[in-house]
């Protein structure tokens, strides 16, 4: 029996849920939901990792009520799942010993905008594209995309990163200051609005990527940047994958301040063809976007255009129409959906990995010769300006053999990458999916992190069975 089975069936540990349940109800009312439907929602629904549904949803819509459904869980030492949109991708929003999850969506205020000092304040339920949105009329913007429509908070939980990652940097790199609740109740702020700080401890990058294990993050401070005066967008074919990849590596090698640089393989251009409407080549493609005046972005995508015809490559068919650029990036953040439907009736299994850009090309070649080599049908995407790249493998759940094939071939890849000095998660986090690995990746740097949360969780309430088990 799994441990996470012994665990969820310890009497005391069901006991403690009921009563923390109970106790809710009492509180928060009609804000406590327990039908199967809401529950399982509430847990993992975008991959093959199985469904683990906690005992109850509660909705809270302010700090100090995540603090009381703290309070109460902590007493009856029941675990709290939190949950902003769902949109993880390695089973983080699961409850595998049951528990409470706590659904932030209806924290959804923008705080403040200071717009002189380039930041603002919001609370966790707060999506990307609402920020952007109500960010519009000030000339600023927030530029971290995922590609879904994710919580801030989730996206600060996970260390979330995407396409624009190249140039803005990723949430660990935005997020200035946030305030969470920890475990045993407490209600801390990790720093000020400073942009720079030397002030003891770092907790703001502690609790960043903490995949909430450690605290519930219930406001950020977050870094915004002036929406430039021009953005031009393009698309790039290439012969080869690998001529694709070392045109990347020159770009940044060069120092052009590319603000996207995506790579979509021949088996992905097919699907997005398919799945937008797209009428472009079905070769191994870089999907790019340069951010500056009129004159700069010219000068990039001229340079740009040089490098890849050095290495091959088509015509960078590029416009600074807003509608060609957003039809282009809108398929672009489809693919995973894109990808699905190469292969009506699979489940996918997306994964990442993430190496210097100097072992991309090397990384990519051996992960599509390892899918070839196993008749696994697996398209690769990837925000290959800082060496990251997904790989969604699609699956017949019904065929044991490539049940077993996808298995084999995601712990090579995750293996590949750290033997190339890479991680096995570059923005998807641990989670689930990846906690197998992280000990060949990080090695004792396990055991400290395991101290640390034993010391700031020590019974074990804030999303147990994350990252790795105790």
């Amino acid at each position: 029996m799994a441990l996470k089975d012994i665990l969820a069936e310890t009497p005391a540990r069901r006991s403690g849920i009921a009563a923390a349940v109970a106790s809710l109800k009492d509180s928060f009312g009609d804000r406590v939901a327990t039908g199967e439907d809401v529950r399982r929602a509430h847990a993992h629904t975008m991959t093959y990792i199985p469904n683990q549904a906690p005992d109850a949803v509660v909705f809270a819509r302010s700090e100090d009520e995540v603090q009381r459904v703290v309070a109460i869980c902590a007493e009856n030492e029941a675990p709290i799942i939190p949950f902003g949109v769902g949109s993880s991708l390695e089973g983080h929003v699961n409850a595998p010993e049951g528990g409470i999850s706590l659904d932030l969506s209806q924290m959804d205020k923008v705080l403040a905008v200071n717009a002189e000092d380039l930041d603002c304040i919001v609370e966790p339920g707060v999506t990307r594209e609402a920020l952007n949105a109500h960010l519009r009329d000030t000339g600023l913007f927030f530029p971290i995309d995922p590609g879904a429509n994710a919580s801030l908070g989730g996206m600060a939980a996970t260390r979330a990163s995407g396409t624009n990652a190249v140039r803005y940097g990723t949430m660990r790199d935005n997020v200035i200051s946030l305030t969470a609740v920890m475990a045993d109740g407490r209600i801390i702020r990790t720093a000020r609005r400073a942009r720079k700080t030397s002030a003891g401890y770092d907790l703001t990058r502690l609790l960043v990527g903490s995949e909430g294990t450690l605290g519930i993050i219930t406001r950020l401070n977050l870094k915004l940047y002036g929406i430039p005066e021009a953005i031009l967008s393009g698309v790039c074919p290439f012969p080869t994958v690998r001529d694709a990849v070392n045109t990347v590596i020159q770009t940044v090698q060069t120092g052009i301040p590319v603000a996207r640089i995506e790579l979509l393989d021949a088996q992905s251009m097919v699907a997005a063809n398919a799945y937008a409407k797209l009428d472009m080549k079905p070769q191994p493609s870089l999907f790019v976007e340069f951010h500056g005046s009129p004159a700069s972005v010219a000068e990039q995508a001229e340079t740009f255009g040089m490098l890849a015809a050095d290495n091959g490559g088509g015509a960078l068919e590029a416009s600074a129409r807003p509608e060609e650029r957003s039809r282009l990036w809108k398929a672009r953040h489809d693919m995973y959906w894109a990808s699905v439907a190469l292969r009506p009736g699979c489940r996918a299994i997306a994964t990442d990995v993430c190496v210097p850009v100097s072992r991309l090309a090397d990384c990519i070649g051996e992960t599509q010769e390892d899918l070839d080599a196993n008749s696994l049908i697996g398209p690769i995407i990837g925000h290959v300006g800082d060496g990251n790249f997904h790989v969604t493998l699609l699956l017949d759940m019904e065929d044991r053999r490539e049940i077993d094939a996808a298995e084999g071939f995601m712990a090579r890849l995750a293996r590949r990458a750290v033997d190339m000095d890479g991680t096995c998660t570059g923005e998807h986090g641990v989670g689930q999916g990846k906690r197998g690995y992280l000990e060949a990746e990080l090695g004792a740097s396990v055991d400290v992190m395991r101290a640390i949360k034993a010391a700031l969780d020590p019974k074990r309430i804030m999303n147990p069975g994350k990252i790795f088990m105790p």
